[in-house]
């Protein structure tokens, strides 16, 4: 049996089509599990609870984009989550790094860091936030290297 080049064209274009659906769909769905969970959201509600970090980044309104999901301080296992989440206000943006813990008895989260790192280098520590108008510079807060997380 004999395939025309034509419907060997055909099959290679509907394979890539078929393929690049399924990325696309695991992508979103792994987006979707970040975003509904406990550890997302808890970072993330700390972030919009502290008014000096909202008013750093200009916001509301706040826009929190997707996770980069090759990025190496993103690290979930059964126990420990760790995030780095983009965020951006109407004046800057920056990354929200976050560490928390899973109870094993709870099974709840619970959030051990929040620090936003803004692009021009200001650090506010959610979980000990600067009174308004006094938010650091400096590149690390606490022990946590922000260029060289872990």
């Amino acid at each position: 049996m004999r395939v025309s080049t034509s419907q060997l064209q055909q099959l290679t274009i509907f394979t890539t089509v078929l393929t690049g659906a399924g990325i696309g769909t695991m992508y979103y769905l792994m987006q979707k599990k970040f975003v509904e969970s406990d550890y997302h959201r808890l970072a993330l509600q700390k972030l919009e609870a502290c008014s000096v970090a909202m008013e750093s980044l200009g916001a509301p309104p706040l826009k929190v984009h997707n996770i980069h999901l090759t990025d190496r301080n993103n690290r979930i296992d059964q126990r420990t989550a760790q995030i780095k989440i983009p965020v951006t206000g109407s004046l800057t943006g920056g990354y929200l790094y976050t560490s928390s813990v899973r109870d094993t008895d709870t099974n709840r989260w619970s959030l051990k860091q929040a620090v936003l790192k803004l692009k021009e280098g200001q650090i506010i520590d959610l979980l000990n936030p600067p009174p308004p108008a006094a938010a650091q510079t400096q590149d690390t807060v606490e022990g946590l290297d922000t260029g060289h997380w872990h």
